[in-house]
């Protein structure tokens, strides 16, 4: 039987380490200018722009021009999955600085993996969903029950519209931080957006980290019965 040997192309792509420092950055779902990746990665700008190029031609990355500007942005939700469960099982960064320690934290706290949320907030709000009935676990993937149905659409998020988009629904992403599921998918997406606009978390710039608002802490506890600290970050 032939194997598909061009996986061979996206591991060595992922493998080399400023590619990979770039696409962890880009996993805040964002576009990013080339120089910003470079001025992250520690790379000059001419080293970023052959990686990106090189990310561009294999599908990995997306670019959009604007101008004489051009952004970058990891291409679909699958990327931002298998970089999420390299995550996972790659060894901890050695934290060297208060500044780093602070970084760390809040991203474990709160963060955004591509589209959809992650980190402790993540995880427990994922467990929240399973134990109140509203999502049901199976192997892969998660289904939303019928009582899950009514809650949805009483916190006005459109399953049907979710469902409709070309993507996987509802299905389980490997958290790095926390070495268990999340949800993810379309649905993901979709509370993800829904959180954001009621304002119980608030995106950061240069970081995919999340903030919980004073106005999270509380509505995270009456509809999730979560516990979840105000988020900070500096």
């Amino acid at each position: 039987m032939k194997t598909n040997s061009n996986v061979a192309i996206i591991a060595s792509l992922v493998s080399e380490t400023s590619r990979a420092a770039i696409l962890t950055v880009l996993l805040d779902g964002r576009f990013h200018a080339a120089g910003e990746l470079a001025y992250i990665a520690g790379i000059t700008p001419q080293t970023a722009s052959f990686h990106l190029a090189k990310m561009v031609d294999a599908h990995v990355i997306s670019v959009e021009k604007q101008g004489r500007h051009r952004y970058y942005g990891i291409h679909n939700p699958e990327v931002a999955q298998v970089m999420e469960s390299l995550l996972s099982i790659a060894p901890p960064v050695h934290i060297k600085s208060l500044k780093q320690a602070s970084e760390d934290k809040a991203l474990r706290l709160a963060r955004t993996c591509y589209d959809h949320l992650a980190g402790s907030l993540g995880v427990q709000l994922t467990d929240s969903l399973i134990r109140t009935g509203i999502l049901c676990e199976e192997n892969k993937q998660f289904t939303v029950t019928e009582r899950g149905k009514d809650f949805f659409t009483n916190f006005r998020i459109d399953l049907e519209k979710a469902e409709k988009k070309r993507r996987s629904f509802c299905h389980k992403c490997l958290d790095w931080s926390e070495r268990r599921p999340h949800l993810a998918g379309a649905l993901g997406n979709a509370l993800l957006e829904r959180l954001l606009e009621l304002n119980w978390i608030q995106r950061l710039p240069k970081t995919r980290a999340i903030i919980i608002t004073s106005e999270g802490k509380i509505g995270f506890k009456e509809v999730f019965s979560l516990d979840m600290e105000i988020g900070s970050y500096e």
